[in-house]
Order: C-alpha cells, then structure tokens, then sequence
C-alpha cells in the first residue's frame, strides 16, 4: 500500500485494479470489521451515506482485493478445542523440495490456524488450536513423521489477552 495526500492506493498481486480508499470508505471496512452481516442499511446509515453508493464502494474494494472472502467467527472453546499452541520450528532444510512438503502437510491440518515463515533464528511459528495436548502430540507426531524438522518448540497460551481480525483503520 501507498499513501499520497491522505489516500491510500492498494495495489492488488493478482489483479490490476487500483483503488483509492477515502474517509468513507474506511468507514466502511470499520463497519464491515465490526459485523460483516449487518444490513446495507445499517452501514450506510453509520457511515453517513445512502444504500446505493455503499453498495458500490463494497463491490469495488471486493473487485480490488480490499476485502476478501466473508466468514463467521466461531468460539473455539464453546466447540471444545481449548488449547492454543505456538508452534517455533527450526529447520536445517531449505530445499525447495523440503518446503513443498512442508507447506503441503501445514495446509492439510486444519489444526494449522496461522503459519509464517520467520526471520531470525526460528524459521517457522504456526498458531495451532488443538482440543487439549493429546490432541496437539497427536498433530506433532503426525507432521514429524512427514517432514524432517530440526528443532520444534511448543508454547501453550494458558490465556488469550487479545485476539483480533480488525486492521487499525
């Protein structure tokens, strides 16, 4: 992204659009944030503007990249999966064969709730939420027994302070 006079010019990888995004518009994705299913109403009557041009402000920032794919969020907890994981992981593999492996069994676990890629001495860190530890040496085991690691550290959050999807518009 980049700024110019207060605007700000998002640039999409796969697509070409470019689309500047104004006060309202940030309006907007606070509103969207904050409950993606209320109403167009509901919005346009919070950002100060009517049902239409709302309407059509969302389908450009959809069109541009802005905002992707809308989903609900559930509580883990209330569905039983109490424990959250952070995952260090030390790799003295670097080939692109040893990655393609990496990264295929990291997208097949749906344990796997966030994975990056780190500078530093850790190479990976994945935020993984597990029903309680049986079930999270159950993943380890599993993701061991398909890629060589060098190092894995796992840290329990024994509590969640603050978890948010929200950007700081």
């Amino acid at each position: 992204m980049a700024t110019s006079a207060g605007r700000v010019f998002r640039f999409c990888r796969n697509r070409r659009t470019a689309v500047k995004i104004d006060a309202t518009d940030r309006k907007i994705l606070i509103e969207l944030q904050r409950d993606a299913a209320q109403s167009l109403d509901d919005i346009a009557k919070a950002v100060g503007s009517s049902k239409t041009p709302v309407w059509n402000r969302i389908r450009k920032m959809k069109e541009a990249g802005v905002i992707g794919a809308q989903t609900v969020l559930l509580d883990a907890e209330a569905l039983g999966f109490e424990a959250t994981f952070f995952v260090l992981i030390r790799t003295s593999e670097h080939e692109a064969e040893w990655q393609n492996r990496f990264l295929k069994a990291l997208r097949e676990r749906p344990e796997v709730q966030e994975a990056h890629r780190l500078a530093g001495d850790i190479d990976y860190i994945l935020k993984v939420r597990v029903r309680n530890a049986r079930a999270y040496d159950a993943f380890y085991q599993a993701l061991i027994s398909e890629v060589k690691v060098h190092n894995v550290t796992a840290l329990l959050s024994m509590e969640e302070i603050k978890a948010t999807v929200a950007l700081p518009l």
